[in-house]
């Protein structure tokens, strides 16, 4: 096996975190919204989630938050007036532009890109797209800053291959790594990868769901393959459930996770799912030569509104150093009956390669819809592909505790969605954000260092 590992790149959680309810189809985001935030709190329990994993021994990244508010939007927008005065202007003209610019769920990096190994694609590079994130207006003008970011990291072109978001429009509607999945018997392996979709822009004749909107197009999905230079028997296309995206299952990473060769999946996760099933079981053996080991959960044991309202399936599943797994899963899973028992039980089959529980408390991330898989992109990385990677995002002892001061210093402890119209909020984000990229020595990635 080729000496590979799966690096978790988790988001840091931006100073303007706040419940403004702006996901239509994600249930937790509108019943929490204009509920007062914790922005410290929020960044410190992300960071305490990387160093857990960190310390468990798995190899583990720091994304940095966006700016925000998205000045350079605001000026497309046509408001003009100066930064003192500006968040009050865009207040009164337009609540929901404002709402939508302060937004800081760039957080949830799931959704920041699609990445593939380089063992997976013909030219043998590891290629990145970051999300267009179209569906939704708070997420669209993310693309650019996050590619800035990839390309800091990931910048030797020996190496690495970055695309630019694809177009804009609902037909190439893409939400990133939450609807991407990769399955393989060691990391520096060929793999499969599993592309999810809820709608097809140019077959509309597929089934669509009758309450919320679809926001992966399988136009997409099938570009980023052609773009990643992909083998047409090393992938498999599937449609997710209609019935799962009503009842507030807005990305696949809500109903399914999966690690290496395991799959943990809700019976209801796809449209037929038995036959997605089949078709990935029939690829992991024929290129990964290793059974795929299924976890199905049954409605009857867990319903769709449970594996929403727990996010169970959000879970993040590690294999650790001595090649067993864990699963590390939000504490609303805990205090949900059926999910914990659920749990306790699948942890004690000893067949089972997930043999431990770690419970995280992401409290201020999921009351916005964000549990553990969506803070993180998973990028497979041999050893020298590692070596090549910006250091000082690599997360280390140090880095945790410059993290955590930067975090008390500039981070406020409360935050309505009402209270960013605060003049002084603009001048305290940039403040952090500027200090921020002097510790991870990222150099002048927002717009407002380009002045």
């Amino acid at each position: 096996m080729n000496q590979a590992y799966e690096v978790n790149f988790d988001g840091l959680v931006g100073p303007t975190h706040n419940y403004s309810g702006l996901s239509y189809g994600n249930t937790a985001s509108l019943h929490n919204q204009n509920l007062p935030s914790n922005p410290r709190a929020a960044a410190l329990q992300g960071l305490e989630k990387m160093k857990m994993l960190h310390d468990l021994g798995i190899k583990q990244g720091v994304f940095p938050p966006h700016e925000r508010p998205h000045l350079p939007t605001l000026r497309v927008l046509g408001f003009t007036e100066s930064e003192d005065r500006l968040g009050e202007a865009v207040f009164k003209t337009s609540p929901e532009i404002f709402f939508n610019c302060f937004s800081a769920a760039a957080m949830w990096t799931a959704n920041a890109a699609t990445v593939s190994p380089s063992v997976d694609s013909s030219d043998k590079h590891v290629h990145f797209t970051p999300a267009n994130l179209c569906s939704k207006f708070h997420r669209s003008f993310e693309h650019h800053t996050t590619q800035k970011i990839l390309k800091t990291i990931f910048s030797n072109p020996i190496y690495f291959i970055h695309h630019d978001a694809l177009p804009s429009n609902s037909y190439f509607s893409d939400e990133g790594a939450a609807n991407h999945t990769r399955f393989c018997n060691g990391y520096g392996n060929p793999g499969i990868q599993l592309f999810v979709y809820g709608k097809s822009s140019f077959h509309p004749t597929i089934i669509q769901p009758l309450k919320f909107p679809a926001r992966q197009a399988d136009e997409a999905s099938y570009a980023i393959a052609r773009l990643h230079k992909l083998y047409p028997k090393h992938t498999v296309f599937a449609q997710q459930s209609p019935e799962a995206i009503d009842a507030g299952v807005f990305h696949n990473d809500v109903i399914s996770v999966g690690n290496q060769h395991l799959f943990f999946y809700h019976e209801d996760a796809f449209f037929r799912t038995e036959e997605v099933i089949q078709d990935l079981q029939k690829k992991v053996r024929d290129i990964c030569l290793q059974d795929l080991f299924l976890i199905k959960v049954p409605k009857k044991r867990i319903s769709l509104a449970q594996a929403v309202k727990s996010y169970l399936f959000n879970s993040q599943i590690v294999t650790l150093e001595d090649q067993t797994m864990t699963i590390l899963a939000p504490q609303e899973c805990q205090m949900t009956p059926e999910v914990e028992l659920f749990l306790r039980e699948l942890s004690q089959e000893p067949q089972n390669p997930i043999n431990s529980i770690r419970y995280l408390d992401l409290n201020q991330s999921m009351q916005n819809g964000g549990g553990p898989a969506c803070l993180r992109l998973r990028i497979v990385l041999t050893e020298q592909e590692l070596a090549e990677t910006h250091p000082h995002v690599l997360f280390t002892e140090t880095l945790y505790q410059n993290l955590s001061k930067w975090i008390q210093k500039h981070y406020r402890d409360r935050l309505t969605p009402h209270e960013l119209v605060d003049p002084t909020l603009i001048q305290e984000t940039r403040q952090a954000l500027d200090e921020l990229t002097q510790i991870l020595q990222l150099g002048s990635i927002y717009s407002f260092q380009q002045n």
